[in-house]
């Protein structure tokens, strides 16, 4: 991951981070340009997922079929 300084443009590293939580870390970062010398705070956050670990697909496919209504899990699996 590359940070960038939001003043100069230079180059940036991660001086430490604080995982708030299991989808959120805030970073320090500071600047390596020693005229610049900017140090800052970004937020790296979980969006969303593009597409689930493999491992997980054949459960989820079984949740959203046991929230179906009995009727539609009846002509689904040809059981009408």
């Amino acid at each position: 991951m590359r940070v960038t300084c939001k003043f100069c443009k230079g180059k940036a590293r991660i001086s430490s981070t604080d995982k708030v939580s299991v989808e959120f870390t805030r970073l320090y970062c500071q600047c390596l340009d020693a005229k610049c010398g900017h140090t800052f705070v970004m937020d790296l956050g979980f969006s969303h997922t593009l597409n689930p670990p493999s491992n997980i697909v054949d459960q989820l496919l079984v949740d959203r079929v046991r929230q179906m209504p009995v009727e539609i899990q009846r002509e689904l699996f040809g059981l009408v």
